[in-house]
């Protein structure tokens, strides 16, 4: 598993956290989130294809993409309200995971293989549109 790391192919042109092709798949605590990747190993996923991502990295680097994204007005796409509800939840200890599935059907088999996990706010992000997915 990859440790995250915020890169420009993560951000929209107005610099706001949208990593295009990817789930990011939140956790209530860090123990729900290793036995998703558990799951997804055991169902034959390698390790390369998703990135940890803590709770100080939604709250840090993550959250300070949104900066002035709505300013002067307000955005016309979600990315900014969708990343300020990250930084809500990893405020109180909830951390990520962030698979690369560009998809709809690896994203559907995803989430058929973690249907019993803890995931407790889903999005993926494809080309202009954040699909919510839990």
């Amino acid at each position: 598993m990859k440790a995250f790391s915020l890169e420009p192919s993560m951000l929209t042109m107005r610099g706001v956290f949208y990593p295009t092709g990817h789930l990011f798949l939140m956790f209530p605590t860090p123990a729900d989130a290793a036995d998703a990747v558990k799951t997804l190993l055991a169902d034959g996923y390698n390790g390369d294809s998703f990135t940890e991502v803590p709770a100080e990295a939604i709250l840090g680097p993550i959250a300070r993409t949104v900066g002035a994204a709505d300013a002067p007005l307000p955005s016309a796409g979600t990315e900014a309200r969708t990343v300020r509800r990250f930084a809500e939840l990893a405020a109180q200890g909830h951390c990520a995971l962030m698979i690369h599935a560009p998809s709809a059907e690896e994203t559907g088999h995803i989430m058929q293989v973690l249907a019993t996990s803890r995931i407790s706010y889903g999005q993926k992000y494809r080309h202009l549109v954040i699909e919510d997915l839990a």
